[in-house]
């Protein structure tokens, strides 16, 4: 009743609650039911909603995306930025141009970190687009000859020696 009455969301509407996000489907004295995205129902305490913070996304359609990437020192990095603006401005589903920026956020260890922020248009499938730019951000930083930040990883094995010794 007292979701009812603040008006946070309403049948219908897509709201993420902790670890669960979906569609409203029924709001309820007791719990509130909830379709994710693959299909479970998922009722969650009204209690529970009162108590924790949730977002109504379907409140704010318009929604910005942010990608970062992480790129050597040594490689052209502002030919970097430029190529991904490019990339982001050819975005079907891309709003507000004129807010989309491509923005150095830190350097470590020999390591720039950009960060890529742009609106997306009202009803467009965020995920969709996301991967549309993560494809095609790739694709234009392979054709510059921009290589991406690889994470490395070093196998230790146990302290064996592999020399064999005769014994005569």
């Amino acid at each position: 009743m007292l979701i009812g009455i603040d008006k946070a969301f309403k049948i219908g509407d897509y709201i993420s609650i902790g670890t669960n996000s979906g569609t409203v489907s029924e709001i309820g004295f007791l719990t509130t039911k909830i379709i994710t995205d693959d299909g479970k129902k998922v009722y969650i305490p009204n209690q529970v909603i009162f108590n924790a913070p949730f977002s109504n996304i379907t409140a704010s359609p318009q929604r910005r995306i942010i990608l970062n990437f992480e790129i050597p020192a040594d490689e052209d990095v502002t030919k970097a930025q430029k190529g991904i603006m490019d990339v982001i401005k050819g975005l079907q589903d891309v709003d507000r141009l004129d807010a989309a920026e491509v923005i150095f956020t830190d350097l470590k260890q020999g390591v720039f970190n950009l960060q890529t922020k742009f609106w997306m248009k009202v009803g467009a499938n965020m995920t969709q687009l996301k991967s549309e730019a993560y494809l095609k951000i790739k694709q234009r930083l392979d054709a510059d000859n921009i290589q991406l930040v690889t994470p490395t990883s070093i196998s230790i094995t146990g302290g064996e020696s592999l020399i064999n010794e005769n014994h005569d």
